[in-house]
């Protein structure tokens, strides 16, 4: 997975990235400031910056000029359009407006991170094997069929692996904003997955809310 480097001032919103990133397998450092971030930076090759913009002694924008090779993710409370403009025109690769969701911001970061190559190509746990350039899982080495659906499902639970999702939530990441079916579609795609993958003891349901990941 990939080195992220989290550049927020707010303690606890830079602790809450840091947790649900290295839940789903990446390596945090945390820093609160911009000279702080600047320093980090320029002594490691991070696979990613998430960077606020209203950070003390030198802002965000401000440290975009010292981090030209690092892929960077603005995470900040100011979300009008001119500054949102700016991130981008800066070289920014995405521009998050808080408060944000946790499923969303890895979403972002996934999507980022496949971009610029750092991003894992295959995954192992048990006996499943995941390859997600050709989109093939495997069970003790055989193919497991999966249909289109199950395979984006079961990719979107791993790749948010530990972290409880709802419903709601795998439909918007998985069938769009414009499904117009019912959760229960969600739950027979799961009890698919458990059947296919043995997933029984890894894919645990949250009660009144959805499912888990479990590695």
């Amino acid at each position: 997975m990939a080195n992220i480097l989290i550049a927020e001032d707010d303690v606890l919103i830079n602790n809450l990235i840091k947790k649900n990133l290295c839940l789903v397998g990446h390596e945090c450092t945390q820093v609160y400031d911009g000279e702080q971030t600047i320093k980090s930076a320029s002594a490691f090759a991070y696979d990613l910056l998430i960077l606020d913009v209203m950070l003390p002694e030198v802002s965000g924008f401000e440290v975009m000029a010292y981090v030209k090779n690092t892929p960077v993710i603005f995470v900040t409370a100011k979300g009008k359009l001119e500054d949102r403009l700016k991130g981008l025109r800066l070289g920014a690769d995405d521009y998050i407006v808080k408060p944000f969701d946790i499923p969303e911001l890895i979403e972002r970061v996934n999507a980022v991170l496949r971009r610029t190559k750092k991003d894992m190509r295959f995954f192992d746990f048990d006996d499943v094997h995941i390859d997600f350039d050709s989109r093939k899982v495997y069970k003790s080495g055989e193919d497991v069929r999966l249909t289109p659906k199950e395979y984006d499902l079961f990719e979107t639970l791993l790749r948010n692996r530990n972290i409880a999702l709802s419903r709601d939530k795998l439909i918007t990441l998985v069938w769009s904003m414009d499904y117009d079916g019912d959760d229960r579609t969600v739950d027979i795609h799961i009890r698919r997955l458990r059947k296919k993958l043995g997933l029984e003891k890894r894919l645990i349901t949250v009660y009144k809310m959805g499912y888990r990941l479990e590695i």
